[in-house]
């Protein structure tokens, strides 16, 4: 599957900072007409700021940082230029889980399933559930973003020494990657790092850091690890009033692989991406939708629109850095950025009636 990826997020969801925003330097934007943004013109801005490292006297151990920064996410980058128009999911879950874990075996066949589909399947390319996702997947669908530990961290064999794999030095880093290059996220049971991978996702989806993909969370057939999860969510977040009732729909919990893999599927079955146009949001459809529907959509979820109406509306210039999608249907509104998990619901109802 190449074709119409809703993948790459380097521009996406914002299309106006201000190039001196760090300096605290004042912009007159009478005076100061928005510059077309290029290739060579955000390399001489990384250069300048680097340039200022010296003006700042900035300490070493710090330039250091950036510069291994710098450097991984270069390389990254160039490893993922070629797979960004495949789309891929990350799957997440515990290392420590043996091959004849229910789980891992799950892993195994969502990796396979997800594969025959045309996704590539990313993991932390460790053992356990990575290896079981890269195990189903196979080595040509399988990608991997390996962490440099104190302790030994090595590949799993369907991944090891394949140049799809990606070996890092911070944990940032990494999970920057994990999101920015994908279009699904399918949480197995594990650890602290799992967990913290599950809430960062979330966290990043709720608050419009990312724009909104499917996220499931894969119980056993005969386990509620994620479910006892959700529960803890509802009583303890939801209730009290920490997060909104409508942010619950931002996951999926289920103990089927199919059911999952349906869930990720369904997700763009009429939704392609989203981008931030100024201040409108603009949703970029995979088929059009009737009158009938947009209506539906303003009378249901007109508590998303800040002013003025959900609307048609055609490519605008500043989307024509991303020519494949340009003849894609879409709607825009002026989104009350808050209602991320409300957004979701109406996706899911544009996937259901489109």
């Amino acid at each position: 599957m190449t074709e119409k990826s809703p993948q790459d997020l380097s521009h996406r969801m914002s299309d106006e900072i201000p190039s001196e925003f760090a300096d605290g330097t004042p912009i007159d934007t009478r005076q100061n007409a928005r510059t077309p943004i290029t290739q060579q013109s955000l390399i001489d801005e990384i250069k300048a700021t680097a340039d200022k490292l010296g003006r700042d006297n900035a300490a070493i151990g710090d330039i250091k940082i950036l510069a291994r920064v710098l450097k991984e996410l270069r390389y990254a980058f160039k490893v993922f230029t070629p797979y960004r128009r495949h789309h891929k999911v990350t799957v997440f879950g515990s290392a420590r889980l043996k091959p004849e874990h229910p789980s891992y075996q799950q892993s195994v066949d969502f990796g396979r399933k997800m594969a025959e589909l045309g996704w590539m399947v990313l993991t932390g390319a460790g053992g356990g559930i990575m290896e079981g996702a890269h195990v189903g997947a196979g080595r040509e669908m399988s990608m991997g973003l390996n962490i440099m530990l104190p302790f030994e961290q090595s590949a799993n064999p369907i991944i090891d020494q394949d140049p799809k794999l990606i070996s890092l030095k911070y944990f940032f880093t990494r999970k920057l990657l994990f999101v920015k290059e994908v279009g699904a996220i399918a949480l197995f049971p594990g650890g602290f790092g799992t967990q913290d991978e599950g809430f960062e996702a979330l966290t990043l989806v709720q608050t419009g850091k990312h724009e909104l993909m499917p996220i499931v969370c894969v119980d056993e057939p005969n386990d509620d690890y994620w479910s006892k999860w959700r529960r803890y969510i509802h009583e303890e977040l939801e209730i009290p009033g920490l997060i909104s009732p409508e942010d619950l729909s931002l996951f999926k919990v289920t103990n089927s692989v199919d059911e999952a893999i349906e869930e990720i599927l369904h997700f763009y079955r009429a939704y392609h991406s989203m981008r931030f146009i100024r201040n409108k949001l603009v949703l970029r459809l995979n088929r059009e939708i009737s009158d009938e529907l947009l209506m539906r959509l303003n009378d249901e979820f007109s508590s998303l629109v800040e002013s003025g109406r959900i609307e048609r509306t055609t490519a605008h210039k500043l989307e024509l850095d991303e020519p494949d999608f340009l003849s894609l249907p879409r709607i825009t509104l002026d989104f009350d950025r808050k209602k991320v998990g409300r957004l979701r619901q109406m996706v899911d109802v544009i996937n259901d009636n489109a």
